[in-house]
């Protein structure tokens, strides 16, 4: 069968199988992994991150960015607490010695996330590393997420390169034309998130687990990730927003509301890749281990 054979009552079937699975593998314990990791690789993520931009673009937009957006979601005060870890990023007499450090720091700390990310991914397609060879797969792994971060980079450098040139074109056209012609803009600026944040999740599919996979088997998975993330992501805002979980926690606060938007958030990729999984299985080419992983018994 191919994709394009897929009828809203057998992809209704798929999303049940979806949920059956993404339930056994308990996704609970495996995002809780997760945000444990991304707690002590948050730092320099964001700092290599906008080291990285910042070669091509203004180190303080894009830091106003990321806090925007964190802000969006966990609300001002986890922004101020995030910014305030990030204080010295954009001092420019420090920069190269920051950039060093967070590479170190990233190396044996930062990919710690995406390295407990990759382990669950194996278990929900069902495939582990071969015991030979450890040191060579983690010197890979490592380099995997490196490249994945970079890619993140990229992926913002790209949004915000857009958004202002959206921005500008709106300005302009909204004094020349009616508003239907900035909505559609607006419309536009949305599609665009939505196939940049696809990009992001195909690659995480598709290049972090020890799994051969095509990618025509991974773009709609990674789409209908997008989706829930992209639904996920306003109704924490909305949650976060109006029962403040972390106030309960003092001082604490910003770190729970940190460990939870990032649990929350592997919740929904989890099941995203679980929904990939059935997809391959129905409709592509299956999932089979790397030449140095193999299959769970």
């Amino acid at each position: 069968m191919k994709y394009t054979t897929v009828s809203i009552k057998s992809f209704l079937r798929m999303l049940v199988t979806t949920y059956k699975n993404w339930i056994a593998n308990e996704p609970f314990q495996m995002s809780a992994a997760v945000s444990y990791y991304a707690l002590f690789s948050f730092p320099a993520l964001l700092i290599i991150i906008i080291q990285t931009v910042g070669i091509f673009y203004e180190k303080k937009e894009v830091k106003g960015k990321i806090i925007n957006e964190i802000s969006d979601v966990l609300g001002f005060d986890a922004a101020t607490t995030i910014e305030g870890m990030l204080k010295n990023v954009i001092d420019q007499e420090q920069s190269i010695w920051i950039i060093m450090i967070g590479i170190i720091t990233l190396l044996y700390g930062a990919t710690g996330m995406f390295i407990a990310l990759q382990k669950s991914l194996n278990t929900i397609w069902e495939v582990k590393p071969k015991p030979k060879n450890e040191l060579l797969k983690m010197i890979k792994d490592r380099i995997f997420s490196l490249g994945l971060i970079l890619v993140i980079g990229f992926l913002l450098l790209t949004s915000l390169v857009l958004t202002a040139l959206i921005t500008a074109t709106t300005d302009w056209i909204g004094t020349h034309f009616p508003n239907i012609i900035v909505y559609v803009i607006q419309i536009i600026n949305f599609i665009l998130s939505i196939v940049l944040f696809t990009v992001l999740f195909a690659l995480i599919f598709k290049v972090l687990p020890d799994v051969k996979m095509k990618w025509k088997d991974v773009w709609l998975g990674a789409f209908v990730t997008t989706i829930l993330f992209s639904i996920g992501k306003l109704a924490l805002g909305i949650y976060f927003g109006t029962t403040n979980p972390g106030s309960t926690f003092g001082a604490a606060g910003s770190v729970i509301l940190i460990l939870l938007w990032v649990s929350y958030s592997s919740l929904i990729l989890f099941f995203g890749a679980e929904f990939t999984k059935v997809l391959a299985h129905k409709f592509g080419s299956g999932i089979q281990p790397a030449s140095y992983a193999e299959k769970i018994s």
